[in-house]
């Protein structure tokens, strides 16, 4: 079925995504709930197996948020696994040379534009019974993840191997290869700078950028900036700041509760 979120790009819309990190398709009900366009399920440095890879994508309605997974690695049978599960997209962690994003591409696409297997078990069940294959190519999402400064010293070669869609920024690995900690939200002028020249090599393209981000001040600014790709929050740091929130409103009113000698 015709991919959404490259339905919003072409109308020059953002896609504001959510993050799963926690094995649970119930979480993912949930998530899919909150309005989002997108649900990427994280497959690298998220908790989720192939297993609640599935649980999730079927807890995803299909008129609601388009399912996006990031995979583990550039690895074709693990990529073959979860697009035929149903992901609608594939992000892929530390591509760094034109054969790494050539491989990627071979993965996502179906002859003669890669060598993906056909095998759609629960993909094929989208649309029209055996007319997957002949569309996927068209409506699957590759984004290559540019977060090294190797990546960003072969940009122009890596966005120029057909069968690309978007690139997605990971802040905290590209500030690494550079020496800096890992953090999301950043401030250095020296990665703000990257983020200028994926923006400009994507434009010049036509092509689209997404970056991972945690606070949805950063996620507004980053696409005012031209990311059209930008994740809000995840569902673990949901819960987490939910739960620090509610604990510290109630042990604040039971210190003074306590200081008054009630």
């Amino acid at each position: 079925m015709p991919n959404r979120l490259k339905q919003m790009w072409n109308r020059g819309e953002t896609v504001i995504s959510g993050w799963l990190s926690i094995p649970s398709g119930y979480a993912a009900e949930i998530m899919a709930k909150a309005g989002y366009d997108a649900l990427t399920v994280d497959m690298q440095h998220g908790l989720q197996d192939y297993q609640s890879l599935v649980a999730c994508l079927q807890s995803i309605p299909r008129d609601g948020p388009v399912p996006m997974v990031r995979v583990p690695w550039n690895e074709p049978g693990i990529i073959g696994k979860v697009l035929d599960a149903g992901a609608m997209g594939i992000i892929c962690p530390m591509i760094n040379t034109v054969q790494e994003v050539r491989a990627l591409v071979s993965g996502v696409r179906y002859p003669p534009l890669g060598a993906r297997s056909h095998g759609p078990i629960r993909a094929g069940t989208y649309g029209e019974a055996g007319t997957y294959y002949l569309t996927a190519n068209t409506d699957v999402i590759c984004m290559p993840m540019i977060e090294t400064e190797q990546a960003i010293s072969n940009l122009d070669a890596i966005l120029d191997v057909p069968g690309i869609d978007a690139v997605y920024v990971g802040p905290g690995d590209l500030g690494m290869s550079i020496g800096l900690p890992p953090k999301v939200d950043r401030e250095e002028p020296q990665i703000i700078k990257f983020y200028e020249t994926i923006l400009a090599a994507c434009s010049r393209r036509g092509m689209h950028a997404g970056i991972h981000n945690s606070a949805p001040s950063y996620a507004v600014r980053m696409m005012q900036m031209g990311f059209r790709f930008v994740v809000v929050s995840s569902d673990s740091g949901i819960l987490l700041r939910a739960a620090k929130s509610d604990v510290q409103n109630v042990q604040t009113a039971r210190a003074q509760f306590q200081g008054g000698g009630k």
